[in-house]
């Protein structure tokens, strides 16, 4: 059985950082594209990142591009979520996910106050 369990969430004051951290179980990590989304209250879920496999290519919502950054340990099968110069806006539940399978984590809450 597939899971994924993210971490990190939390309140943080705009300015400051978070790291998000998500581990897989039940599936060969290491062949897997591994992305992060996002969803805010009343909205819909909306790409934040993605990296590739082997970690050697990475995307980026343009709202978040340059403040946050993807990256992955495939000896922990985890993903993590580099999170700096939060807003206000970027407060939202966080899924860690593969899409192809359709895999999705139960979300962790990232809350920036202003």
């Amino acid at each position: 059985q597939v899971q994924l369990v993210e971490s990190g969430g939390g309140l943080v004051q705009a300015g400051g950082s978070l790291r998000l951290s998500c581990v897989a179980s039940g599936l060969t990590f290491s062949t897997y594209s591994m992305s992060w989304f996002r969803q805010a209250p009343g909205k819909e879920r909306e790409f934040v990142a993605r990296i590739s496999w082997n970690g050697a290519s990475t995307y980026y919502a343009d709202s978040v591009k340059g403040r946050f950054t993807i990256s992955r340990d495939n000896t922990k099968k985890s993903v993590y979520l580099q999170m700096n110069t939060l807003k206000p806006e970027d407060t939202a539940v966080y899924y860690c996910a593969i899409v192809g399978p359709d895999y999705w984590g139960q979300g962790t809450q990232v809350t920036v106050s202003s």
